[in-house]
């Protein structure tokens, strides 16, 4: 609701004041470590022991962080979904079948719907794992696993608006989720096939994948020189339609040797060097690049030309052997960089 009698701020002022509402907020994550017991080993038992669904649920900004959670759990292998506490004494209640599991976010632990449902659920024996701040709540006492998040003080000025007490339970789920996927060796390959579409899934596509130039392809290929050819025979060889902006040059044994790219050629040419196109590879290419293993991951190039400020990447088998060419611009057109 907007004032219109709302006091001038000055900026620095306002600037303390968010740090102070992020440093309260930062402390209630920390300050769970404080509180936690035998009961989050359970817990994690429980969830990696799950073979249905894990049920989340909860009232209010409880309830969208326990959406939150339940979206994280799905992204790590576990089938999961919220049910909202009101509406499953409404006809929701079968939503939760015999092997599912049910996290039950409360932070006050006495919030009467979730504890309406937990009641609900006893005679069917569906496991429930409480998140609130206190191990003496009524929340804790109704479920089978009760996680603590501690008594933490709300950034809000006023102490009413949930704010430190939905960042603990929000990282405490986290936690909990990240502990379930170590649990079931929950790896990389996993998540891609969960995470096919975005930025985030082509960075864990495999380089080979992605590759427009190789070696030896019949239009898009990349050229390889050996290391004591003339500058000059290796341009005029490497003439092709659809030419990348590289030479790859390969030792007597055809292991990548070095890299000689458009710029080298120019930066020859401004420096008037002459007699550069009677010089052999091995004299003006640039020796022993980063390179990348074809079992690498998009991401691991994304980091590479970051870190490197390397617009041209080769692309190596297991014997050192270049197979392709990874350039800037296949990672713009995969949207992992941008321009």
């Amino acid at each position: 609701m907007r004032r219109d009698d709302q006091p001038a701020v000055d900026a620095a002022e306002e600037r303390q004041f968010v740090e102070q509402a992020l440093r309260v907020e930062a402390e209630a994550i920390l300050r769970i470590t404080d509180c936690l017991g035998s009961s989050l080993h359970a817990a994690v038992e429980l969830l990696a022991a799950c073979d249905g669904h894990v049920v989340a649920t909860g009232m209010g900004k409880s309830g969208l962080i326990a959406q939150k959670i339940s979206a994280t759990l799905a992204s790590l292998g576990q089938p999961s979904h919220f049910l909202h506490p009101s509406e499953a004494v409404h006809g929701d209640l079968g939503r939760v079948m015999r092997g599912d599991l049910v996290l039950a976010l409360s932070y006050s632990g006495s919030t009467e719907e979730v504890l309406t449902l937990a009641s609900l659920l006893k005679p069917d024996r569906i496991p429930i794992i409480g998140m609130s701040r206190s191990d003496d709540s009524p929340l804790a006492h109704a479920a089978d696993v009760h996680v603590c998040v501690g008594d933490v003080s709300e950034a809000c000025p006023l102490a009413l608006a949930p704010t430190s007490s939905t960042t603990a339970m929000l990282a405490m789920g986290d936690a909990l989720a990240l502990a379930m996927s170590r649990r079931r060796n929950f790896d990389v390959d996993d998540f891609h096939k969960l995470h096919p579409g975005g930025a985030l899934g082509a960075g864990l596509r495999t380089i080979t994948e992605v590759l427009r130039f190789r070696v030896g392809a019949s239009d898009r290929t990349i050229p390889v020189v050996r290391e004591d050819r003339p500058l000059g025979d290796a341009l005029q060889e490497a003439e092709a339609p659809r030419r990348p902006g590289a030479m790859l040059v390969v030792d007597d044994a055809g292991k990548l040797a070095g890299i000689f790219t458009d710029g080298d050629l120019r930066r020859l040419i401004i420096g008037g060097d002459v007699a550069a196109m009677r010089r052999p590879m091995s004299d003006v290419m640039t020796r022993d690049p980063q390179r990348l293993l074809h079992t690498a991951l998009v991401r691991d190039a994304v980091k590479l030309v970051r870190d490197r400020r390397q617009d041209e990447i080769p692309v190596v088998d297991g014997d050192d052997r270049p197979i392709g060419l990874l350039d800037v611009q296949d990672l713009i057109a995969l949207k992992v960089i941008q321009e």
